[in-house]
Parts: structure tokens; sequence; C-alpha cells
């Protein structure tokens, strides 16, 4: 890979106490090939190695009182320029229950740029000049609560990763996944036709192309209209 090429590599960073954790799940299966491949570039940068005293210590009590310790600014600042170096262009993402919920226009935008810098609390998160003085973006999976931001992280650059060119064989798949046009996806089949007295349904083995895209589309919306009304309301208003 010449110089130029690995300018134009889709980068992740994660900011992490954990960082043998990397690359876990992203080091198999298509991410993981798309790695060994130089699609992109994966480094966990060990938070603590960022702590100045003698324990390595990252948290601290908070200000105010209250349960739990909370992850420090001046060493995640530390830890936030070092992952910056040479690509101050990286967003910085942090994983926290708190921030907006995850879309796939998200994904679709972090994909389209350099790569991103995944920063994972833990604890009862980081303090709060963190993000004030290296505004970023604050991303949640859903309304629960983790142990901490890395396998959010894992997940959001998984989901990057294989919108990249050449990371999928049949990019044509993507465009009929759930969320791309705003419904989600219709149901799949393959063989035996036949299994456990259930059959494939005809239109599929029709040959018919236009039926077959047509039954689609209709299932498509009909499971979006039963399992997902927020975003068959949003379908239906042409908002996504």
């Amino acid at each position: 890979m010449n110089e130029a090429e690995a300018d134009k590599m889709w980068r992740a960073r994660v900011l992490t106490i954990f960082p043998d954790m990397f690359p876990g799940p992203l080091g198999v299966s298509l991410t993981g090939q798309a790695l060994s491949r130089g699609l992109w570039s994966l480094q966990a940068i060990d938070i603590r190695s960022f702590a100045e005293d003698k324990h390595a210590s990252v948290d601290d009590v908070p200000f105010g009182g209250g349960p739990g310790m909370v992850m420090r600014p001046d060493v995640i600042g530390r830890a936030v320029e070092a992952a910056r170096s040479g690509v101050e262009d990286l967003p910085l993402v942090y994983l926290t229950p708190r921030g907006a919920p995850l879309k796939q226009e998200m994904v679709r935008r972090l994909a389209d740029g350099p790569g991103l810098i995944a920063l994972c609390g833990r604890f009862e998160g980081i303090d709060q000049r963190v993000m004030d003085v290296f505004p970023g973006e604050e991303i949640s999976l859903g309304d629960f609560v983790l142990s901490g931001g890395e396998l959010p992280a894992m997940t959001l650059i998984d989901a990057c990763v294989r919108l990249l060119p050449g990371v999928i064989g049949a990019e044509a798949s993507l465009e009929e996944e759930s969320f791309e046009t705003g419904l989600l996806e219709y149901p799949h089949y393959t063989r035996p036709r036949e299994w456990r007295g259930q059959a494939v349904p005809d239109v599929l083995l029709s040959g018919h192309h236009e039926n077959v895209r047509a039954w689609r589309h209709a299932q498509a919306e009909e499971i979006t209209r039963q399992r997902r009304p927020d975003l068959w309301e949003r379908y239906g208003h042409g908002n996504i």
C-alpha cells in the first residue's frame, strides 16, 4: 500500500481502559477480512497509559457527591490528543446511554468520512469538560446500560466498515437491507423448499422477478407496520 492509499484508509481509533478487548469480533468475518486486506485500520489506545500517578488512575470521586467514580478529564484529554495526532479530521464519538440513538443515516455519514475516534467510558462516565473541550458526537445503542462503551464501539465500527467499498462483495445487497429504504427487511428463504411442514412462498419459486419484487416490498411494509410503527409513520410521511 502506497502513502496516498494509506491516507485515504478509513481509520478507527478506540480509547479504552481495556485495549485487549480489540479487535475482538472486529477481527473475524467481513470486518476481519477487510482489516487484513487493508481496507480499514484499527488502533486500540489504552487510556491508562496517559495517567501520571503511580497507580495509573483514570477516575476519581464526583464533585457534589454521589455514587460511583467519574473518568478524569486530564487523563482522557491527553488520550484524545494522542489519538488525533496526524489525523486531526477524525470525529470524536463518545458512546454513552445519554447519546442520540444510533441510526443508519449516522452510520452512512461516518462511513463516508475519514473514520472516527471512539471514546469508551466506564464507571459513571466521563467528566463533562472532555466533550466541552473536544466537541464531538454522543451516540447510544438504545435505552439500556452496559458496563462500558467497548461493545457499542465495536457495534458502531462494524456497521461503518461493512459499508466501505470492497468490504461486501455483492454491494447491491446493501440497498435492500433494513433501514436503507426506510423499511425493515423482507423475510428470506432458501433450501429445502419444505421444512417441518412449512413451504417456501410460491411467488419466490415463480421466476417472475417483478412479482417477487412486489411481494418483497409488500412484506417489508407489513413487517415495518407491525413491528416499528415509528418507522412506518416516518415512511408514510416521506421523512426517511
